[in-house]
């Protein structure tokens, strides 16, 4: 396997890095970089950014306003955006909806819906999770029925990540009850505008509004809202989940705070200490053999195989780093990463921070945050019964 990339290929990250340097804000990669809190507007904006210059639908063929970029362009512009500082690519619209509209839409719903998502002019919201339903998500229970040219949708979704900024949200929703409970699944778009919808915010442990619940109570929408056939939305979602899995492993933005740990380690004088680089060292081999999967997902890619098995397997080792480097973030900062002070996330806070490095101060909402990566995008238990049976037999 040739891990060395063609003159071409270097010449391409050169360019993309070239551009990102002149045109990320940057305040936004000063907040990227020390893990200060994100407001709707810097998302939003580096989103149209990236959608005027036409690279928000990065992963887009050319038929549908994308650059038709190699799997390994596509990985480098990814790398190259992480470690400048970037925010991460709302996934939602760009890299989970699209596609599935590209797939299995019509020519009215392409044209209606891909021009907003590769401007960045709409955001996009997941409607997949319920109270009850979670890794076991054919067992939904949010109810579509059809009522002429409409669907009458009641029901509830949670977990609903920045559901609260959502204009447009794409939703599993049960149309019938007949037989296995996956060919009862219909995938179903829903202005979250409409009257009947509305959203509820989960505080989490860090105190942030980053997940909500959705509730639908007769919620009126026109049947040309749903995209291919009734009761086929499970295959809808297989083919989403795909994109998904790869976007969590996230090797990119682990690449970059590993070097912010080794800042932190560095400052608060830990660095020099063997026991705690053979911690890091391990953290970094992790890391290099995570990249080398995602270049296995990418080689598949480009020869046209399905890569969906080894997407798992990037999902739970993807996870399970995430939450490794903001471990040793936490014991790097020792006692003074403990405290937890909420404004001391936001930029240019000028508060007392007790004993230690202002730095330090978004460790423990960062360790917090992370505890949940290894269960949503299906839990790595279940993830790891799909691996045992798909790949190992």
């Amino acid at each position: 396997m040739d891990l060395a990339f063609t003159p071409e290929e270097q010449k391409f990250r050169e360019e993309i890095r070239a551009w990102v340097r002149e045109n990320l804000p940057q305040e936004i990669a000063h907040k990227v970089h020390n893990n200060l809190h994100l407001t709707r507007d810097d998302m939003q904006r580096w989103a149209k950014i990236l959608g005027k210059k036409g690279w928000l639908g990065y992963g887009w063929p050319k038929q549908f306003g994308g650059p038709g970029w190699t799997a390994i362009q596509k990985h480098l512009f990814e790398e190259e955006t992480a470690l400048a500082g970037a925010p991460r690519i709302i996934p939602f619209g760009p890299v989970m909806v699209a596609p599935v509209i590209m797939a299995f839409g019509s020519p009215e719903q392409q044209k209606r819906f891909l021009p907003g998502i590769a401007s960045g002019e709409v955001w996009w919201s997941q409607g997949y999770s319920e109270p009850g339903s979670g890794s076991d998500l054919a067992s939904l229970k949010t109810r579509a029925e059809r009522k002429g040219d409409k669907y009458i949708v009641n029901g509830q979704k949670t977990w609903t990540t920045l559901g609260q900024y959502g204009e447009w949200m794409f939703n599993l929703v049960r149309t019938s009850t007949e037989g296995k409970p996956q060919t009862g699944i219909s995938f179903l778009l829903i202005d979250m505008k409409s009257p009947g919808v509305s959203v509820r915010p989960i505080i989490m442990l860090d105190g942030g509004h980053e997940v909500n619940e959705v509730f639908f109570d007769n919620v009126e929408v026109p049947a040309e809202n749903l995209v291919g056939e009734e009761n086929k939305g499970w295959t809808y979602a297989k083919h989403l989940l795909s994109h998904e899995r790869t976007n969590i492993a996230d090797v990119n933005r682990a690449k970059r705070e590993l070097e912010r740990l080794k800042r932190i380690a560095k400052a608060e004088g830990v660095y020099d200490d063997m026991r705690f680089r053979d911690e890091i060292a391990r953290l970094e081999v992790d890391i290099v053999a995570l990249e080398m999967l995602v270049l296995r997902v990418l080689s598949a890619e480009k020869s046209g195989k399905n890569s969906l098995d080894i997407a798992g397997l990037l999902k739970i080792k993807g996870s399970e780093i995430q939450q490794r480097y903001s471990e040793l973030m936490m014991l790097a900062g020792g006692p003074f990463s403990i405290p937890f002070i909420k404004e001391a996330m936001e930029a240019g806070w000028q508060g007392d921070f007790p004993g230690g490095a202002v730095g330090l101060a978004p460790l423990a909402a960062t360790y917090f945050n992370l505890r949940k990566t290894t269960i949503y995008g299906g839990s790595n238990e279940v993830q790891r019964n799909i691996v045992a049976q798909t790949v190992l037999g």
